[in-house]
């Protein structure tokens, strides 16, 4: 006979896991899911229940594969239900486009995910000073007016060389995202 607090404690464990990677791509799998539906009220339902079913079937994800990917086919086939059960509505797309619609939001994902880590690798890089500045230019609640003052400037000095830093992000996001071995 299995212990109950073992069996407890190894429960525990999954849950966090499970939580631990649902809240990791949460936000990707929101835009996802906005994709496939014409609002942020549908999107917010088939999310709810997108969450749900990956909690059902956690214990049948693999976790040596893409937690993102297998939680977007889930929330794919959670949208088409929705659909088909709202399909009264005008506004309503068919089968074949959401179909398409959510292979390209499949696509897009990885393409943010590989975006976004070129944009640490390359914030990364820069010199500390640099990095703070901006990062600051990206605060709520700082304006830029402020920000130069601070710094001694005019205001249309600091938009240049926050102009030429962002110029100086883009270059190199753009190189490592067209050669990533290069930059491995």
């Amino acid at each position: 006979m299995q212990n109950p607090a073992t069996d407890s404690e190894s429960e525990d464990l999954r849950y966090e896991a499970f939580i631990q990677r649902f809240t990791q791509c949460e936000p990707d799998l929101r835009r996802f899911i906005r994709s496939l539906l014409p609002t942020w009220t549908d999107t917010d339902e088939v999310l709810q229940q997108t969450a749900i079913i990956t909690w059902r079937k956690f214990d049948q994800y693999d976790l040596e594969t893409s937690f993102i990917k297998w939680a977007c086919v889930i929330a794919r086939f959670e949208a088409l239900s929705y659909r088909r059960k709202m399909g009264r509505d005008r506004l309503v797309f068919r089968e074949e486009l959401l179909e398409l619609m959510a292979d390209e939001g499949s696509e897009e994902i990885s393409q943010r995910q590989e975006e976004h880590s070129a944009l640490e690798e390359c914030l990364a890089a820069m010199p500390e000073k640099q990095r703070q500045f901006v990062t600051l230019a990206y605060t709520p609640g700082i304006t830029i007016k402020e920000m130069a003052d601070q710094a001694g400037s005019s205001a249309a000095a600091f938009y240049m060389k926050l102009k030429r830093l962002r110029h100086q992000l883009q270059s190199c996001i753009e190189s490592k995202i067209s050669h990533p071995s290069a930059n491995a």
